[in-house]
């Protein structure tokens, strides 16, 4: 079997190199097309790639490694995959904060337009005027404008909600988030573990880093 002599990378001389030790460095890139050999019975040293026993290996080790996916199509790919993941707790929350909205932005209109008129008919004639105050007041112009504050808090759920839903704006999605588990709001049963699901959400920093 031939052997031969090669001229490493620090100019060093190897000799009584078997084919097999030949195709192994190739493989292992220390050897390549230009790299300076000889066979033991030559006197001259040559190129690498002249040599036509060892085209195949040089072959092999030259194969380009398979392309890698496009950028665009990896970020596209995440994307998705955060858009998939807010879909759910988005969609509860538009849900209930529109109930939120609808229910008390009605009830105050109602109880504002109405003045509390209604309660003034109910109580007892022979309620005491300072308790007859306090109650048309929290039944009156009060409570409608409280009740507008809370549509208002449940409209600013829906806003959030939506931005969710579209991966934007992390810091309003993070704020409607915490706001939608106060007890005030329309069925705060619901709100509480869907504000908790949204965060929950939110902090996954695969989700994080694809807002806009």
């Amino acid at each position: 079997m031939a052997t031969y002599t090669i001229i490493g990378g620090d100019h060093k001389q190897y000799g009584s190199i078997t084919p097999d030790d030949v195709r192994r460095w190739i493989a292992d890139g220390r050897l390549n097309a230009q790299s300076l050999m000889r066979e033991e019975t030559a006197t001259e040293f040559r190129p690498l790639s002249t040599f036509p026993e060892f085209a195949d290996a040089l072959a092999a080790s030259s194969t380009p490694p398979p392309p890698l996916a496009p950028v665009a199509a990896v970020a596209d790919g995440r994307r998705e995959a955060a858009l998939q993941a807010v879909k759910g707790p988005a969609i509860a929350l538009i849900v209930t904060a529109s109930l939120g909205v609808a229910y008390y932005g009605l009830s105050g209109l109602f109880t504002l337009s109405t003045g509390g008129a209604m309660f003034h008919h109910e109580m007892p004639p022979n309620i005491p005027p300072q308790m007859r105050a306090f109650i048309e007041g929290m039944h009156g112009p009060l409570a409608g404008a409280i009740n507008l504050v809370i549509a208002a808090l449940n409209g600013f759920v829906l806003f959030g909600a939506i931005k969710l839903l579209r991966l934007r704006n992390y810091g309003v999605a993070m704020a409607a988030s915490i706001v939608a588990m106060l007890p005030c709001q329309c069925c705060c049963l619901f709100g509480l573990p869907f504000g908790i699901w949204a965060l929950v959400t939110l902090i996954k920093p695969e989700v994080k880093s694809q807002f806009s």
